[in-house]
């Protein structure tokens, strides 16, 4: 696949170089499935995270392990304990049915069973495991682990969620359920541009078309508003909530796929108020990291964009001078990347799985190394994107051709994503060079 992508000539020998040592990885498995480096190396200490990576030697030119990046493996029937596990290989949203024979657990799927299972979860080997994919029946503890929403004690974990599901239903009868007369001029002016918002979430994908799933997230936009004065409501916020609305349903499904919308004819009211007030904790959380990309002006977005211009000006200035010849900048087709996070650029499924990733990021991985993503996303195309004048790439760059795209692809870029952080990580230079496209 990466013979068919524009990038540098460094980044594709770097690719090359680890592919064939992937391939190598592939033939060296037995009948545990168990790579063959994995067994030789399993009393090695697994405290590393996924930062660690970063230090890889760029000269050897082995910068990504053939492991790093294989295919995620998808679990099985979900779990609603925050404890209890019940674990087969599926792909990311599928559940077994009920004459479904059980199958063995992965590596994989017994690497995270080890780790998530534990009295108290060891953050850095979660973070390292969870970089590369994080498996279907521990995704949405994992998840609620990494943004800080569920301690990692686990004897904590049931008295911590109920407390915080409570206090979430308190905000709802002191913000939400009140009469419309008693609001400020301001705070209808929220709640109308929310109600305007909600219908347009993901309006292609059925699960957000149903009235129960509107009104959730209509309340809980409007709750997170309302305690966020400093911010407010701003458009792209409810972009944000969609994959952790699908992580979190499908914790309760027991069948079929969780976007057809399916799934609210056997969810209660009960479990859909436990769903928005996780979701609306772990949108708290995962905000504080990147709240600047919606305060008056925007200023994160913005910061993002520049970065993602000079990053690219390093990495293709061909493609740069290209955009700069037909007069399409940057922010035209960037800020919604950086805005909604890419989440209208990809089907959600594989936003799942890059949200795997950015989760499991220590600190910056909706913004440092979204950045770095992006950069991957637009060299991908760029001899698509030379050939064409501005009517026909402007229109390109706001329809991107990735409806077909899965875990596959994701892991291609993001592997990409992760050559150019080593490359340019630690540093400014990517920052602080002279572009000649800028005026």
């Amino acid at each position: 696949m990466t013979s068919n992508l524009h990038l540098p000539g460094f980044l594709r020998r770097t690719l090359r170089s680890n592919e064939d040592d992937e391939e190598d990885d592939d033939l060296n498995l037995e009948d545990d499935g168990q790579p063959e480096d994995m067994r030789t190396t399993t009393s090695t200490s697994t405290s590393d995270t996924a930062q660690a990576h970063r230090e890889s030697e760029i000269g050897s030119g082995h910068i990504i392990g053939g492991e790093a990046f294989e295919n995620v493996g998808s679990g099985a029937t979900p779990f609603n304990s925050l404890a209890e596990f019940d674990v087969g290989e599926r792909s990311s949203f599928a559940k077994p049915t009920n004459d479904e024979p059980k199958k063995q657990k992965t590596y994989r799927e017994i690497q995270f069973d080890r780790v998530m299972s534990a009295n108290v979860v060891n953050m850095e080997e979660l973070r390292k495991l969870s970089w590369n994919g994080i498996p279907y029946s521990y995704r949405a503890l994992a998840w609620k682990i990494l943004l800080g929403y569920v301690p990692t004690n686990s004897s904590r974990r049931a008295t911590s969620i109920q407390r915080k599901r409570s206090e979430y239903q308190d905000s709802i009868a002191q913000h939400y359920d009140i009469p419309d007369d008693t609001r400020t001029q301001q705070e209808q002016e929220t709640l109308r541009q929310v109600l305007v918002d909600v219908p347009r979430t993901a309006p292609e994908v059925p699960l957000f078309r149903n009235d129960r799933i509107r009104r959730s997230l209509s309340r809980l936009l409007y709750i997170w508003a309302m305690r966020h004065p400093a911010s407010s409501y701003v458009q792209g916020i409810n972009d944000l909530t969609t994959p952790l609305i699908v992580v979190f349903l499908s914790d309760y499904y027991d069948g079929g796929d969780v976007l057809d919308g399916h799934v609210m004819n056997q969810l209660t009211d009960e479990q859909l108020n436990e769903v928005e007030a996780d979701v609306y904790g772990c949108l708290t959380n995962l905000l504080v990291g990147i709240q600047d990309h919606y305060t008056s002006d925007q200023p994160g977005v913005q910061r993002m964009v520049m970065r993602l211009e000079e990053l690219v000006n390093r990495i293709d200035s061909d493609l740069c001078q290209h955009f700069a010849d037909t007069g399409i900048e940057f922010i035209q087709f960037s800020f919604k990347w950086m805005n909604c996070l890419l989440l209208r650029e990809f089907e959600l499924p594989s936003v799942v799985r890059l949200w795997d990733t950015y989760i499991s990021e220590k600190e910056s991985g909706f913004e440092g190394f979204h950045v770095y993503v992006c950069a991957a996303f637009v060299c991908q195309f760029s001899a698509q994107l030379q050939s064409m004048n501005f009517d026909d790439l402007f229109a390109f760059m706001q329809d991107m051709p990735t409806s077909d795209w899965g875990d596959t692809e994701i892991e291609m870029l993001l592997s990409q994503a992760y050559v150019l952080s080593t490359l340019f990580g630690g540093s400014d230079a990517h920052l602080t060079s002279t572009n000649p496209n800028r005026k």
